[in-house]
C-alpha cells in the first residue's frame, strides 16, 4: 500500500514515533484518528508524495509507535504532549518546520501542534473535527449516540479496555459502517490492519487513556486558549464529510468554517463527498483540496518556497 515509502521508529525521547516517509518536496506530516492508524493514508500518501516529502506517523498509543505508561491525570496522553512528540520527530527529518494535515484524533493533536508551537507549522488542514472543547460543550443526546467512543473510552478503566479487548473486529466494523458511507473503500488488508492495532492490549489502553486525557486536559486547554485570546496564525484548511453531523448540527453558527474562524486568523474549506473517512473513501477529492493549499506560493522574482534541511 505505501510502495517506495521508507520505514522508520524514530526515537523522540518519552516514546519512539512509526513513520513512512517519502518525497522530496515541501514536508508534510499525515496524522490519523480513531480507529486508525497511518494505514488511513494509504491512497492518499502515495499521491502526495509526487508533490511533497510525505511523512505519515502513528501517534503516540496507536498503531506502531510506542505506548508509554499513563499516569492517574491521562497527561501522558494529552494533545500538547502528542504534538511534542512530532516536534522532535520531524526534527530528526531535518524539518523544523513544516505542514500538517491530520484526521479526526490527529487533526486535535495538529490543532494543538499550531496553537503551542506556531513557528513551527507553516500550513494546517483539519479533516472533519470541531475543536474538542466546542464539541463538548455542544454535545447533545446526538453527539453522545452517534459519537460513542467520546463518552465509552473515556469511561475509568478497565471497563472501556475490556470491552474493546472482547472483539476488537467489532469495534472497527461499527466505526466504517457507521460513519464511512463506502465499505468498499477498506480492502480487507485496511480492515486488518486497523483490528490488529486493536489487539494489543498496551495500545487499547493507551487509546483510552488519549480519550481521558481529551476530556479532562485537552478541553480545559481549549478553554484556557479561548479566555487568553490564543488563535491559530497560520492558514487553516477546514474539511468536513457532506451531509455528515459536522455538516448539518452547527449551522446556526455557520458550520464547521464558523467555528473554526473563532479559533483561527486565517481559514477555508468545504464540505467533501464521503462519510468521515473520506480520505480513503474520496481520496482524488481530499488529494486536490491538500495539494492546492499545501503547494509553495511563488516568491518575488518566480522564485519557489524550499523545503527545510
Amino acid at each position: 500500500m505505501f510502495d517506495g515509502f521508507e520505514t522508520a521508529l524514530v526515537d523522540v525521547g518519552e516514546t519512539t514515533i512509526f513513520i513512512r516517509r517519502k518525497g522530496s518536496g515541501q514536508p508534510l506530516l499525515l496524522l490519523h484518528g480513531f480507529p486508525q492508524t497511518h494505514v488511513m493514508w494509504h491512497r492518499a500518501a502515495p499521491m502526495l508524495a509526487a508533490d511533497f516529502t510525505v511523512i505519515c506517523a502513528d501517534l503516540r498509543g496507536y498503531g506502531a509507535s510506542g505506548k508509554p505508561p499513563s499516569t492517574h491525570d491521562h497527561a501522558p496522553y494529552a494533545k500538547g504532549v502528542m504534538a511534542r512528540d512530532m516536534i522532535r520527530m520531524m526534527e530528526k527529518q531535518g524539518f523544523p518546520r513544516f505542514s500538517v494535515a491530520g484526521h479526526d484524533r490527529g487533526a486535535r493533536v495538529g490543532y494543538r501542534l499550531a496553537l503551542d508551537h506556531p513557528d513551527r507549522v507553516e500550513r494546517l488542514a483539519l479533516l472533519d473535527i470541531i475543536p474538542t472543547s466546542e464539541a463538548f460543550r455542544r454535545a447533545d443526546v446526538r453527539f453522545a449516540l452517534a459519537f460513542w467512543p467520546w463518552s465509552l473510552l473515556a469511561q475509568p478503566e478497565p471497563l472501556p479496555e475490556r470491552l474493546i479487548h472482547a472483539d476488537p473486529a467489532a469495534v472497527v466494523d461499527d466505526a466504517l459502517r457507521q460513519w464511512g458511507s463506502d465499505q468498499a473503500s477498506f480492502p480487507p488488508e485496511v480492515r486488518a490492519a486497523y483490528i490488529d492495532a486493536l489487539r494489543d492490549p498496551d495500545a487499547v489502553h493507551a487509546i483510552c487513556e488519549e480519550y481521558r486525557a481529551a476530556a479532562t486536559i485537552d478541553c480545559a486547554r481549549d478553554s484556557e486558549d479561548r479566555r487568553a485570546g490564543h488563535r491559530i496564525s497560520c492558514p487553516t484548511l477546514v474539511l468536513w464529510s457532506s451531509g455528515s453531523a459536522l455538516d448539518t448540527w452547527y449551522e446556526a453558527v455557520g458550520g464547521p468554517l464558523g467555528i473554526w474562524r473563532q479559533w483561527a486568523t486565517e481559514v477555508t474549506g468545504r464540505p467533501i463527498a464521503g462519510g468521515h473517512f473520506f480520505a480513503e473513501q474520496n481520496a482524488e477529492q481530499t488529494v486536490g483540496e491538500l495539494r492546492a493549499f499545501f503547494m509553495p506560493s511563488p516568491r518575488a522574482g518566480g522564485e519557489m518556497d524550499e523545503a527545510p534541511t
